[in-house]
């Protein structure tokens, strides 16, 4: 591991160096930037923890001649903390050489559709992008909404929405699933609790990908945008539908005034689901399907349970439970993703050591 790291902490000062050289090329310029900040996190920490080592190899000599009592006992004392920092760093080391997604700073690509339940199911596919547009917010981020199709009673019964800013995926990333709501709903005049469920499907967004996607494959349509109840919201052709042939994948953006900019979500929307479409074929054929992110959106296929009476939400991947769930949908998810995080970066060590 600390070859590895000695290895890292020479590239980063060769990129520094390169970078101070005076160089112009913008493109040279990024690249660099991008290797530098990969590395950034492992060689920082790596020198906190060189620093500490040294200190330690300071105090055992200080043990080693010491005689009086007193600061003998504090000279342990400050040994027995450093040994412990040290074990620590160590430990957030080895996360840190963990392979990285290449996808962890990519923007996200989210949507959200309301599944068992009916009303209820797509009132609470509003609520959950509710508690990621005031996530987002929160981080910095920028959200930018691609399509929507609004409920009768509410929420929607779809929306999709990119999500734009540093590391977006790698936080989001583990929202794929079956989001099932307990609660007494509005509409409930004997105050019975319902169950109901939402389906999310985040996907990195791709800029490129190894599929070609060329425009002569792409049916072009424009229609007119419509809001809730289907009123035309303007009398231009702005909203746009791009159906890209080969792989009968369709995508459609109408939240823009402007048909350029409805044109240029759809296509980044388009690229990312082509991509998933060819990665998905690619994971089926070695066995493993689509099904088992998302699921069908069956109550019983549910990586995350809110229950509203209780204020308790459950996370059953890895067994978190809280009782912060106002917190939560005002857009406190961190309470849950960092856990999630920590708990695959587990996972990925212990692959690791083995």
């Amino acid at each position: 591991m600390f070859d590895r790291l000695d290895v890292m902490k020479k590239t980063y000062l060769e990129l520094q160096d390169k970078l101070a050289s005076g160089i112009t090329d913008v493109k040279e310029i990024t690249k660099l930037m991008k290797e530098l900040r990969d590395l950034e996190d492992a060689v920082l920490t790596y020198d906190k923890y060189l620093g500490l080592k040294k200190e330690l190899e300071d105090v055992h000599v200080l043990l080693d001649m010491e005689d009086e009592p007193t600061l003998l006992e504090e000279a342990k004392q400050e040994a027995k903390k450093l040994e412990n920092t040290l074990e620590t760093l160590e430990e957030e080391l080895r996360i840190l050489l963990i392979p990285k997604d290449p996808d962890d700073d990519k923007n996200v690509i989210i949507e959200i559709k309301g599944a068992a339940g009916g009303d209820e199911g797509n009132i609470f596919a509003g609520d959950l992008f509710r508690m990621y547009s005031k996530y987002a917010e929160s981080k910095g981020w920028k959200v930018s909404v691609v399509n929507i199709s609004h409920g009768s009673s509410g929420g929607f019964a779809s929306i999709e929405f990119i999500v734009s800013g540093q590391g977006a995926y790698s936080y989001l990333k583990h929202e794929s699933g079956v989001h099932r709501v307990q609660r007494v709903p509005e509409t409930e005049s004997q105050g019975r609790i319902h169950t109901s469920t939402a389906v999310v499907l985040a996907l990195a967004e791709q800029q490129e990908i190894e599929y070609d996607v060329k425009w002569e494959d792409i049916r072009f349509d424009t229609y007119n945008s419509s809001g809730a109840g289907g009123q035309s919201v303007n009398t231009t052709y702005s909203a746009v539908r791009l159906t890209h042939i080969p792989t009968n994948v369709v995508v459609t953006s109408q939240e823009e005034r402007s048909q350029h900019e409805n044109k240029d979500r759809a296509y980044k929307l388009l690229v990312t689901r082509i991509y998933d479409k060819v990665l998905q074929e690619q994971l089926e054929k070695e066995g493993e399907t689509r099904k088992s992110l998302i699921g069908r959106g069956n109550r019983s296929e549910k990586i995350r349970t809110y229950n509203y009476p209780q204020n308790r939400v459950t996370d059953h991947r890895i067994g978190l439970t809280l009782n912060r769930l106002d917190a939560i949908m005002d857009g406190k998810i961190d309470l849950i993703i960092e856990p999630l995080i920590n708990e695959f970066q587990k996972e990925l060590l212990q692959g690791e050591k083995k």
